[in-house]
């Protein structure tokens, strides 16, 4: 993709040499973008993935949102349609977290096909596969925020934050969405095929299960409440209700009263911890 010669390994070709005036910074960044491409040209040709993937968020904020609605308090009393304002952002939350399994079932997808072995064999950037994937994952993030938004509005909720707050509220959420790209791309190198990938979801449901997204932690028993309060999905879940201006719900623990600092704190230290990782394992896949 990057240099304009003969596929290194076949005979008489010669070393790949990057064209005049155009550095590794230029290339990588266009080899990301032709991994982008080749990513979302798949969702268009095959709309069912996109459909599902887009579709589930939907069904989760109407089941949640009216069949369970009625049943629940939310956090200082009142009726479903209160309940719904405190719900809303952390079904934002709990799509985002999510979003790492889809992400490790088209990695291991694409690795059992061959084809991170035939872009490993290109002289393209080595990077571009990697942040490629994160690229398209966050273009997905921001079509699925906009669908459980404008759902969200049609269903009563509203952000009382202001535009800056509520542009915050969303920036928190990408972030999230993005330091699980890196959990979902080193868990796509690691499993064997996508059936196991899509086991993950009995990984990510008790997760999302054990936060603030539909309760608040101090309604659980002890031991319970203080896992979910520390849980970094409660985090951005107490954020973006503050940010938009919902009910918040905080019990007064010093994890719910630093919710905008540990938002922001979760996804950095899992980015530390899971791009290595992610990295270490992409360049191990030929030994």
């Amino acid at each position: 993709m990057s240099a304009d010669v003969l596929s290194p390994g076949v005979p008489g070709a010669e070393a790949p040499q990057p064209i005049a005036g155009r550095g590794r910074a230029y290339w990588a960044v266009a080899d990301c973008w032709n991994v982008v491409r080749r990513q979302l040209t798949h969702y268009r040709r095959k709309p069912v993935y996109i459909a599902w993937q887009l579709g589930f968020p939907i069904l989760s904020v109407l089941l949640y949102g009216y069949v369970f609605g009625g049943a629940m308090k939310p956090p200082g009393g009142g009726g479903a349609a209160d309940y719904r304002d405190f719900l809303m952002p952390g079904m934002f939350v709990m799509t985002m977290a999510f979003g790492f399994i889809n992400t490790a079932t088209a990695v291991v997808t694409d690795a059992n096909k061959g084809v991170i072995d035939r872009f490993r064999s290109m002289p393209m950037a080595p990077s571009a596969v990697v942040t490629g994937r994160g690229v398209t994952d966050v273009i997905l993030a921001c079509a699925e925020l906009t669908i459980l938004a404008a759902t969200a509005f049609a269903m009563g909720w509203r952000s009382d934050g202001g535009f800056l707050a509520t542009a915050g509220a969303f920036g928190l959420l990408l972030l999230l969405r993005y330091c699980l790209t890196w959990v979902g791309i080193w868990l796509g190198l690691l499993v064997p095929d996508p059936e196991a990938a899509g086991g993950l979801f009995a990984v990510a449901f008790p997760l999302t299960m054990i936060s603030s997204v539909f309760v608040q932690p101090g309604t659980m028993p002890g031991w319970l409440g203080t896992l979910a309060a520390w849980n970094p999905i409660s985090s951005t879940a107490a954020a973006t209700r503050e940010l938009f201006g919902n009910p918040v719900g905080s019990d007064g623990s010093w994890i719910q009263e630093h919710a905008l600092l540990m938002a922001v704190v979760w996804p950095l230290v899992i980015t530390a911890v899971f791009l290595p990782l992610a990295v270490r394992r992409f360049q191990r896949l030929s030994r």
